[in-house]
């Protein structure tokens, strides 16, 4: 689950990670109150779940209170695009209100889990202010990292040694480890599954404080964080995977006429890059889960088929846990349900594999039974 700036300035914050003043304003006056707040001037940024909004127009320095509303004005209700959002934008509409800052030198911080050591990792860099994808793929020698282990936690040491490569000034080195510490903190103690400061900056008045920050959240752990579950904006979020959400299932849109249905994550990325491969587009990544029902099977045609683009659809199960005479019951009564009328292609193996054929065969319904993903990524590319 991700959150906007402002919030994730908030939640660190609590954890002693210094962060700018600034306020949250859903109107034109609102921002006008809070720049007055801050002395009548201040950086008004636009709020959407996307990187890349400075590049996009949508970081605002405002050095009056007439700038502020000229600014605020022309930010809130715009579609921002950037390399993040996709052609279609995001819809601007909250603005973070922030007191100006002397920078002297930005810097990039940020922690991830690194899955081939199983570890936490935190990585820096005195290239702030830069997508740290260009930096890696560019200068991979000015990224530094930590490997964290999580019986210890982030050491004192650690948070020096990068301090030190990045080249923070000594006199500011301490105030960056208590950066760096409360940054780890707020990443364990709230299940983050990314944490990322760009910039980090060190003032003219020797601060070492967030301009920016990013949080992402462990959705599996948001049971345990009511208070980060009360952050989520559902504005931001495609409302066909909010749907999804409600029944248990993992839905990502994508831009192409073929949807599909699959049982287990490995095996829907395999039945995408199958599609891929016989020349079709994949609408959307849909994993049902392996103890799929009828219900869940049904409302997953429903999300499907709210995709104008969708063409027709391709079922991708593994009977394991479910055996493929059940799971082709529940597809013929969710296509009922829904009055399906494009091309339907069923892939069932496992269990009782033959018998599901069967009953799909005979249902008198328009569905191709294949034999292989392979042949049924071709059936499905050819019949639409």
């Amino acid at each position: 689950m991700n959150i906007h700036e402002y919030q994730a300035k908030s939640v660190l914050a609590g954890f002693g990670v210094a962060v700018p003043q600034g306020k949250v304003a859903f109107t034109v006056d609102e921002a006008v109150s809070a720049a007055k707040d801050l002395g009548g001037k201040g950086v008004v940024k636009a709020q959407i779940h996307a990187g890349g909004r400075g590049k996009a127009g949508g970081v605002k320095v405002s050095k009056t209170i007439e700038d502020v509303q000229e600014s605020a004005k022309n930010l809130l209700g715009k579609t921002l695009v950037t390399h993040q959002t996709g052609a279609q934008g995001k819809v601007v509409k909250r603005l973070l209100v922030e007191q100006l800052t002397n920078i002297e030198k930005e810097y990039y911080i940020g922690l991830v889990l690194d899955r081939a050591q199983s570890r936490v990792v935190m990585m820096a860099s005195a290239e702030g202010g830069v997508e740290i994808e260009e930096v890696a793929a560019k200068t991979p020698e000015k990224i530094f990292r930590e490997t964290i282990d999580p019986a210890v936690g982030l050491s004192p040491y650690q948070a020096r040694n990068l301090a030190f490569s990045i080249g923070i000034p000594d006199k500011l080195v301490n105030k960056a480890v208590k950066f760096m510490m409360g940054l780890y903190a707020a990443f364990v103690d709230k299940d983050c599954s990314i944490a990322e400061i760009n910039p980090l900056v060190v003032t003219s008045e020797g601060d070492v404080m967030a301009l920016d920050a990013k949080l992402n959240f462990d959705d599996n752990a948001l049971y345990r964080h009511k208070d980060i579950l009360e952050l989520r904006d559902l504005d931001e979020e495609d409302a066909k995977e909010i749907e999804a959400s409600r029944f248990g299932l993992n839905y990502i849109a994508l831009d192409g006429n073929i949807g599909c249905m699959v049982n287990g994550a490995g095996l829907a990325m395999a039945t995408m890059d199958t599609i891929k491969y016989y020349g079709g587009d994949p609408a959307n990544f849909l994993d049902v889960g392996g103890g799929a029902t009828e219900e869940n099977i049904t409302e997953a045609f429903k999300i499907i088929l709210s995709d104008e683009k969708v063409e027709g659809i391709l079922v991708n199960i593994f009977g394991g846990i479910m055996k493929c005479d059940v799971i082709a019951n529940g597809v013929i009564a969710a296509a009922r349900q829904v009055g399906l009328d494009k091309p339907l292609v069923v892939r069932l193996e496992g269990t009782n594999v033959d018998i599901g054929k069967k009953i799909l065969n005979e249902s008198g319904l328009n569905i191709v039974a294949a034999d292989s993903l392979a042949d049924a990524a071709q059936r499905i590319v050819s019949l639409v």
